[in-house]
């Protein structure tokens, strides 16, 4: 069949198309300033959290996480038991194995740091479902966050940074920033009621943030979840207090005895429960579903182990999973991003920066962490 012939456009304007080509490319360029903060150096962006990470660790600690720098790796497999599905249609709820890589750690940014230094443990974790998508979450042994905003959690650092002539935060700058911010109260108070566990293998772990699950007939709901272990919980000993370096070793002695437990608890918000604010716990009435079991069955070095190049990103989720409109999770996925594309850096042009750490050894002095740096990054 004959085209129809193009209508005769006239000569064409090169000048033109390299101005349109040009424009193109500024306005992309200009995009990217924004983001980065070039342009808006008084925004908050993720620079300026890890920047700030960084600053509070005290001095810089290569090729590690800016934050819950010290840590080690695990590995398992979750157990479903179908029951998950009444809200997600997500494959990981399917009755069966998945596999899964995780990293306990404590917060703050140098992985030399004692134990003691917070009363707050981590677990995140990476599920690998069947179908190839995954599931990564990073959780607290705290139910509650202590902020609800970027904003707040970037003071809340501030108020953290080390005194140049102690080195360690100043007290009254952590006492201002609590007191201007009456919203860490239930952080604050549920602490001081809840004394760090004597072994990550005997507390519970929060993913803190809500998130919205969909099943297989498209119905919504807002989700919380927890992971609770069968070993039963104790309180940290008089010794351990002393000691800067049980919590591995008291984990690797478990695992050789058979592997670790926990029960996957999905929380069911009802409507009006808040989905936007960390700091702000469900009523204990809510539905909950055991959805299956993760068990761990294998410890490993953080230096060399399966989850050293793990960014656990909240927001990296299977169908049948979403964010909520909680709007630490868009922060957490973008400081997250940046923390992991420095250390991957570091780690390229110093291999040996992964060494490992002997036991004991203090690669600086921590850096009085405190109730301030208790939550952050799994990145």
């Amino acid at each position: 069949m004959t085209q129809p012939p193009v209508p005769n456009s006239g000569p064409v304007c090169v000048p033109c198309r390299l101005a349109v080509i040009g424009a193109v490319v500024l306005v992309l360029a200009g995009g990217f300033a924004y983001t980065a903060g070039w342009l808006t150096p008084a925004r908050l962006t993720a620079s300026r959290f890890i920047n700030t990470f960084e600053t509070v660790a005290g001095q810089p600690h290569p090729g590690y996480r800016r934050n819950h720098a010290k840590g080690l790796c695990v590995e398992g497999y979750f157990d479903s038991n179908g029951n998950g599905a009444a809200v997600s249609r997500a494959t990981v709820f399917a009755p069966g194995r998945t596999p899964v890589t995780g990293r306990f750690a404590v917060p703050g940014g140098n992985p030399s740091a004692p134990d003691t230094s917070s009363p707050v443990r981590s677990l995140a974790l990476q599920f690998q479902l069947a179908n190839g998508e995954q599931w990564r979450t990073g959780m607290n042994s705290t139910p509650v966050f202590a902020v609800h905003t970027p904003e707040q959690f970037y003071q809340q650092l501030l108020a953290a940074r080390p005194d140049p002539a102690t080195g360690k935060p100043d007290p009254a700058k952590l006492k201002a920033f609590y007191a201007a911010n009456p919203e860490t109260l239930p952080f604050q108070n549920w602490v001081k009621a809840h004394p760090p566990s004597s072994s990550l293998a005997n507390a519970a772990y929060y993913g803190i943030n809500a998130f919205r699950f969909t099943d297989s007939s498209n119905t919504t709901r807002a989700v919380r979840w927890a992971m609770v272990p069968e070993t039963p919980y104790a309180p940290i000993t008089d010794a351990q207090k002393a000691a800067k370096n049980f919590l591995e070793a008291d984990l690797d002695q478990r695992l050789q005895s058979g592997p670790l437990r926990w029960h996957l608890l999905l929380t069911v918000a009802q409507p009006g429960d808040p989905t936007d604010d960390a700091t702000l716990q469900w009523p204990a009435t809510r539905q909950q579903i055991d959805a299956g079991t993760l068990v761990l069955e294998h410890a490993n070095s953080q230096e060399d182990g399966t989850c050293r190049d793990i960014n656990f990103d909240p927001t990296i989720l299977p169908a049948g999973i979403a964010p909520s409109d909680d709007p630490l999770l868009a922060a957490r996925s973008a400081a997250y991003a940046l923390s992991f594309q420095r250390r991957t850096r570091e780690e390229t042009l110093h291999p040996a920066v992964h060494q490992k750490l002997t036991q004991g050894q203090t690669a600086g002095q921590t850096q009085g962490q405190t109730q301030g740096q208790a939550q952050g990054d799994h990145s």
